[in-house]
């Protein structure tokens, strides 16, 4: 099987993630397999216009929405119409 990128891990995870939940950059970071790498999560994310992966659901670890590559206040408007915020 062939070994998946840390940007694909990534994608994968966060595709998962269920309407009106989040995930850290931390806790994808760590389930990508580098739990170390939270800043390089949101790299990733901040390169994402696939709608498909909604880059929207992963928040800052102290609950704070943090950046999107369409706005932070996009991105707070897309979690609070999902009931996540």
């Amino acid at each position: 099987m062939p070994k998946l990128s840390f940007s694909k891990k990534v994608y994968s995870i966060v595709a998962k993630i269920p309407k009106g939940k989040t995930m850290t950059y931390k806790e994808v970071a760590a389930r990508a397999g580098n739990p170390k790498a939270s800043r390089a999560v949101g790299n990733i994310l901040n390169t994402n216009y696939n709608p498909t992966i909604p880059c929207h659901r992963v928040v800052r670890s102290d609950g704070k929405p943090g950046g999107y590559n369409r706005g932070s206040e996009e991105k707070k408007k897309k979690l609070q119409t999902e009931g996540a915020l």
